[in-house]
């Protein structure tokens, strides 16, 4: 017979939902620093980056070296280890080199762009611009590199030489994932079924400010019906996503404005990390406090 008792048995059952609840209580804890995997990729970045091109760089660049450099480690201080530039924001790609000098490459991820335009040199070779990236940004790769700013429907086929160049490239391994960032309508509705792109960087906010619409006009709200969905089935078919313009492009100038956009994006669930540009220690203090909140509300 057993002497297993009544007693035994509320223990049991007691024990055992609390192990079941701990992991659902620590899984609720999430925060802008935690590592996140972009899609099907093998690339895990912050769910929130420094970006370096506030008004292509300038807002920036007007900072000067020490004081970017103050700005970058104290992002560093705080957990954030993503950041991002592009070639066509003038010195940010030294700037960020040089403020990050120091600090092993391991501990950190890195993403560029290349101008698609460049593709139209005579004699243009993608690879001239790899190297010189690596040189600029002193590393020997890039986590993420990127097509930049594509503007139609049919850049996949207009740029096909480029995609293959970045596909050649990620096999000798100096980028580890590629995709692009597209500006408007008509180059996102090309992302759907698009077996090349492993990241797609893309305008997402609260109210459509800076976002996405037919003729990529600034001054014009961004189709959220059109462009939302589009990023729910990117997100579904595996690329990963990175959430831009999440401040509407410096437009979100109350703190309420500001909270509402990351709480929308936070709760979205189809936005794998962030880039925000930053210009003071506060802006990032107060991105890291208000995204931990709704990523836990």
């Amino acid at each position: 017979m057993s002497n297993f008792s009544r007693r035994d048995l509320l223990k049991v059952t007691a024990g055992a939902a609390v192990a079941s609840a701990l992991p659902q209580l620590q899984a609720a804890k999430r925060s802008a620093t935690d590592w996140v995997s972009l899609g099907k990729t093998n690339v895990k970045v912050t769910r929130l980056a420094f970006g370096t091109g506030t008004h292509g760089g300038r807002i920036q660049r007007e900072l000067g070296q020490k004081e970017f450099t103050r700005l970058v480690r104290h992002a560093y201080d705080r957990g954030i280890r993503f950041f991002e530039s592009a070639d066509n924001y003038d010195q940010m790609h030294e700037m960020l080199a040089e403020a990050l000098k120091g600090i092993p490459r391991e501990n950190y991820r890195l993403m560029t762009k290349l101008r698609w335009q460049n593709a139209a040199r005579e004699g243009y070779k993608p690879m001239d611009d790899i190297e010189r990236f690596r040189r600029e940004l002193n590393s020997d790769y890039f986590d993420i590199f990127l097509l930049h700013n594509v503007k139609t429907t049919t850049w996949p086929k207009e740029l096909e030489a480029l995609r293959d160049a970045l596909s050649e490239a990620k096999h000798k391994q100096l980028i580890r994932c590629h995709g692009c960032s597209g500006h408007g309508l008509q180059p996102i509705r090309a992302y759907a079924g698009n077996n090349w792109l492993d990241v797609a960087l893309m305008r997402v906010n609260h109210d459509g400010t800076r976002m996405d619409n037919l003729r990529d006009e600034a001054n014009v709200p961004g189709d959220r019906s059109e462009v939302l969905p589009t990023i729910e089935k990117v997100h579904a078919q595996g690329t990963g996503v990175l959430g831009m313009k999440i401040m509407g492009e410096g437009k979100f100038i109350t703190p309420e404005q500001r909270d509402a956009s990351i709480k929308f994006v936070m709760q979205f669930g189809k936005v794998d990390a962030v880039t925000i540009g930053f210009k003071s220690t506060a802006e990032i203090d107060e991105a890291i406090e208000r995204m931990n909140t709704h990523l836990n509300a």
